[in-house]
């Protein structure tokens, strides 16, 4: 079955599998360590800075108000802190199952739901790598075009959701079909379910701040990225040869 809804419930469906188990927990056990030691060595410091430049905003901002804004300066750091942490682990939780479980993710679905779809192998490690380093990129890049918004509080939960989805689909989608597609054809199917892959982008973006839940949601993302992508190839294969030529 195609489609966002049916590929979530597939990878729900298939998530508690002995072989996707492992897959599940260390990558982000791993990243959030790497980040959770990280933070907890710059936290005071990090943390001082920020309010320190909050603080002058908040009062040159209010300047018709005098005030002393230094208790929210350092409540709102120490949020923007947490806020930005998530993303860091969830996009580090990503690359590493880019790399490491991908593949072995790809074998599984496949093998349930796609036995008859042919291997072309249009993708490799060199363009998986590449893949990766325009993904986090893009999200420097992001990072720094969203800067002007950042002095608004209440767009801070959107932010990184907004960012996150469009860098979480950049990451996933090349390795999800890269051993099945050809390069034609992973061009048509990027073209034609941008919006789709973008959704699911930032509904795992969201997924990752809830509490627990959020532990899963890289591999769960995966799978359905991988079951969406591979069920829009096999349906591109299906359609007539002049649709399927003029498409590409």
């Amino acid at each position: 079955m195609r489609g966002i809804g049916p590929s979530i419930t597939f990878a729900f469906a298939n998530l508690l599998h002995p072989r996707m188990l492992w897959l599940m927990l260390w990558p982000v056990l791993v990243a959030t360590g790497i980040w959770g030691a990280a933070a907890i060595w710059s936290w005071t410091g990090l943390v001082a800075w920020l309010a320190q430049a909050l603080q002058r905003w908040i009062e040159g901002a209010t300047f018709f108000v005098h005030w002393d804004a230094s208790t929210a300066a350092l409540v709102a750091a120490k949020v923007l802190v947490i806020v930005g942490l998530v993303p860091l682990i969830q996009l580090t939780a990503l690359l590493i199952l880019g790399v490491f479980g991908m593949p072995a993710m790809v074998d599984y679905v496949a093998e349930r739901a796609f036995p008859a779809l042919a291997r072309r192998r249009g993708g490799s490690f060199t363009g998986s790598v590449w893949n990766s380093v325009v993904g986090v990129a893009g999200l420097a890049l992001l990072g720094v075009l969203s800067l002007p918004f950042w002095v608004f509080p209440p767009l801070w939960p959107a932010i990184p959701v907004v960012i996150m989805g469009w860098v979480n689909q950049r990451i996933l989608r090349y390795d999800a079909i890269a051993e099945h597609a050809e390069v034609c054809e992973m061009r048509t199917v990027f073209a034609r379910r941008r919006a789709a892959m973008y959704l699911l982008g930032v509904v795992l973006a969201v997924v990752a701040y809830i509490p627990l839940i959020g532990l899963f949601a890289p591999v769960l993302f995966g799978l359905a990225f991988i079951h969406y992508l591979l069920a829009e190839l096999q349906a591109l294969r299906a359609e007539p040869i002049d649709a399927t030529v003029a498409a590409r």
